[in-house]
């Protein structure tokens, strides 16, 4: 909860930060707020306490689910430098808006009631709708807003009517009541009709949130229209948080009408994994190629969720961070070589762009393939293991064929993510060495090496779940 009530306040005073004249202290404040928030998370740490009259639940694995997207909203603050340089941006209120963000996305992590649900997934989409057409110069960021805005209000008003039907049939909006009454029924009457639809039609609204098949339409043109520094933002956090709060709900009130819900995720996972990686084959922006990317890996994280079990949580955590870091990694890349390499006056977000990077860029090129490898499931990094504990629970489920399809959408998924690779060691480009600010390339070294060091020693974040 201390964490929720810190992001509001200092958002705010982000806001009156704005009205200094210098920028100089924007960054490196949000950046300390960002870190007091994660440590305030650990006060709570061995407890299980349920707040705001018992609508919000802080436990051990909240607060997992928490560091993730606060260390994945620091690496991306950190990247954000150059708002600070151009005169027609708006850093101060940019850092409040990704503020005001996490708080959604934590109300959604630990949240005991729908309501908290809607509040903190609405919080966290209007934040993204606004951030997305923040470059109001470009005409692809506008038409990225309107598009994710309009669906996404949509997809709001699904998921809104679900919880009222859920409601309807338990007469409670608390994940607990809703339990008791499925145990309840499903034991004697039978589950009520308006329960199943209730169920459906909150899932769909979420994930949407999380570009699962057949919501992800909106997503290679949100991607490819919204600034990339917030891009990387939206593909990170919001994608953590929409899967932590699908593991809460199905986990705690929908485990015993598990037959219902887990078939239509088992085809709404395979739809995912088919949908993502094979259209990302036939991209030619590296940004389009990552959004269909976000949508393969939220195939891969719904496998987790189709096999609930024991070990879900852990599979979860785990993979959304490996996913998080990689993610964070490619798009900073991607941030420096799009500066330097324009196309028509534009920064070249095409797989051209990094032709001929390694060649006076060596770190920045190892960087990048580090990432590559990690999103596509090589041994010895992050990815691997992520991949392997969430088909370890599909199998353990009995569910045999998933993991099959998500071997052969892996093998695929190389195909595209080495022709980055292939692109910075191979190919002939321009070749100038791209100046990092010493910080910058800190944040990219450190979020490198935890990938490797977590590729070789997955244990140090599966015994903390």
């Amino acid at each position: 909860m201390l964490p929720i009530i810190l992001l509001s306040v200092l958002g705010i005073v982000l806001l009156f930060m704005g009205f200094l004249k210098s920028r100089a202290l924007l960054l490196p404040s949000t950046l300390l707020f960002l870190l007091l928030a994660l440590g305030a998370s650990f006060l709570d740490w061995g407890k299980n306490y349920l707040y705001f009259r018992d609508m919000l639940m802080v436990s051990n694995l909240t607060i997992i689910f928490s560091t993730v997207i606060l260390l994945s909203a620091f690496m991306v603050v950190a990247l954000s430098g150059d708002f600070l340089e151009d005169e027609l941006a708006q850093p101060a209120e940019y850092y409040a808006i990704m503020l005001f963000s996490i708080v959604g996305a934590l109300m959604m992590i630990g949240f005991e009631n729908l309501i908290m649900l809607f509040v903190g997934v609405e919080i966290l989409s209007v934040s993204m709708y606004v951030l997305t057409g923040s470059d109001k110069r470009n005409l692809r960021s506008n038409e990225a807003a309107l598009k994710y805005f309009l669906m996404g209000a949509f997809a709001t008003g699904i998921m809104l009517f679900g919880m009222a039907l859920l409601y309807g049939a338990s007469g409670s909006f608390t994940l607990t009541d809703i339990k008791a009454y499925v145990l309840l029924t499903r034991g004697t009457s039978g589950v009520s009709l308006l329960l199943y639809m209730g169920v459906l039609l909150v899932l769909t609204g979420i994930l949407f949130k999380v570009s699962a098949a057949p919501f992800h339409f909106w997503t290679p043109d949100v991607y490819e229209g919204a600034p990339t520094l917030f891009t990387a933002f939206m593909s990170t956090i919001v994608k953590t948080a929409g899967f932590a709060a699908l593991f809460r709900l199905l986990s705690i009130s929908f485990g015993d009408i598990y037959g219902f819900w887990g078939v239509v995720l088992a085809v709404i996972t395979a739809l995912t994994l088919l949908a993502g990686n094979i259209t990302a084959v036939y991209q030619d922006s590296f940004k389009r190629m990552m959004a269909y990317s976000s949508i393969s890996h939220a195939g891969y994280l719904l496998i987790g969720l189709t096999a609930i079990g024991q070990q879900s949580s852990e599979a979860l955590v785990f993979y959304s961070l490996a996913y998080s870091m990689a993610t964070i990694t490619a798009f900073g890349i991607l941030l420096l070589v799009a500066k330097q390499r324009t196309v028509g006056g534009r920064p070249d977000e095409s797989y051209d762009a990094f032709n001929g990077l390694a060649r006076n860029n060596p770190l920045l090129a190892f960087i990048l393939a580090v990432s590559m490898l990690s999103l596509a499931g090589i041994p010895l990094t992050a990815g691997f293991w992520g991949k392997f504990m969430l088909f370890s629970t599909a199998m353990e489920k009995g569910l045999i064929w998933l993991p099959i399809l998500a071997v052969l959408m892996s093998a695929v998924g190389i195909y595209y993510y080495f022709r980055v690779v292939i692109a910075a060691y191979f190919r002939e480009g321009q070749t100038e060495r791209i100046r990092v600010a010493p910080f910058y390339q800190f944040i990219l070294i450190a979020a490198t090496v935890l990938t490797l060091v977590l590729g070789i020693a997955p244990g140090l974040v599966r015994g903390l779940v």
